[in-house]
């Protein structure tokens, strides 16, 4: 079945239709760090990330992986890549290495997002020489964006392809995105069944039934509003 066939859409032009001063994100990691971002910020971050990614070669289809907490630069990044056509996928910082090569060893991901360190159980946890050992086996990947998070001044030569966040996006002032469209069926993200029973497979979700699906949640079975 194929759904308003003659129909376009962006997954991030529809999470992105606010630029006001409402706050839009409160993130805390543990007891450790506490950031909040206005709807203006969270616009103009992705804005100056997507354009950083364009700048880097990223186009509709190309492939982006995270391995990051659930923090603002995750959602910047992701929405960023939507914004392009760009396909996200993910794995948590805390999987082993064998873990994250099953599942992006896969997928032929271009740029990898990770971040340097994780605050967990009030411990403070590396991840560059997981990270270095991946890398030399996903042959795909041409740069590395480090958020420093846990480790402000991370030693990034154990990773010959990677840049700061801040040096990556730094030359890119916010200005109105361009939100490429999309089919309504256009993939948005790869994730992942467990890999209990072999290596992971493959679940792909589409830009149009991955917002039907928020809309679903938020609004009918949690009765979500605006603030």
């Amino acid at each position: 079945a194929h759904y308003f066939p003659n129909g376009t859409i962006n997954y991030a032009q529809n999470l992105l239709k606010k630029r006001d001063d409402g706050l839009a994100i409160v993130f805390r990691g543990e007891d450790k760090v506490e950031a909040k971002l206005s709807w203006a910020q969270l616009y103009d971050t992705v804005s100056s990330m997507a354009q950083a990614l364009r700048a880097a070669g990223v186009k509709k289809g190309s492939r982006i992986c995270a391995m990051m907490p659930n923090m603002p630069e995750t959602i910047i990044g992701y929405l960023a890549e939507a914004s392009i056509g760009a396909i996200w996928s993910s794995a948590s910082p805390d999987f082993g290495k064998q873990g994250i090569l099953d599942r992006f060893g896969q997928i032929e991901p271009q740029i990898m997002i990770a971040c340097a360190a994780y605050h967990y159980n009030g411990k403070t946890h590396d991840c560059l020489e997981k990270l270095g050992d991946v890398a030399k086996e996903i042959s795909s990947l041409e740069k590395i964006v480090i958020v420093p998070y846990a480790s402000p001044s991370p030693d990034l030569s154990v990773l010959p392809k990677a840049v700061l966040w801040d040096e990556f996006v730094e030359s890119h002032t916010p200005q109105d995105i361009e939100f490429e469209q999309m089919n309504f069926n256009d993939p948005l993200v790869i994730m992942f069944s467990s890999g209990t029973t072999g290596v992971p497979k493959c679940i792909v979700h589409g830009h149009g039934g991955t917002l039907i699906q928020h809309v679903k949640e938020f609004h009918l079975q949690c009765d979500v509003k605006p603030g």
